[in-house]
């Protein structure tokens, strides 16, 4: 598991499975993160299986 946001980030995606909560639909999902096209549900951001990249400042 990474230690640090920016160790997260430099690693692959995951693709990971599961039954829509909703439609019980079989949905494929990045990181544990899913939206079904299904029904429309999608889970909190906050249930994924790691942090999510910060975003980098844009240059002006």
């Amino acid at each position: 598991m990474p230690s640090s946001p920016e160790e997260a980030a430099t690693e692959h995606p995951e693709i990971t499975f599961i039954g829509c909560a909703r439609c019980g639909t079989l949905i494929a999902g990045l990181d544990g993160r899913y939206a079904c096209s299904g029904c429309g549900w999608v889970n909190e951001w906050t249930e994924g299986h790691r942090p999510l990249p910060e975003a980098r400042r844009r240059r002006t």
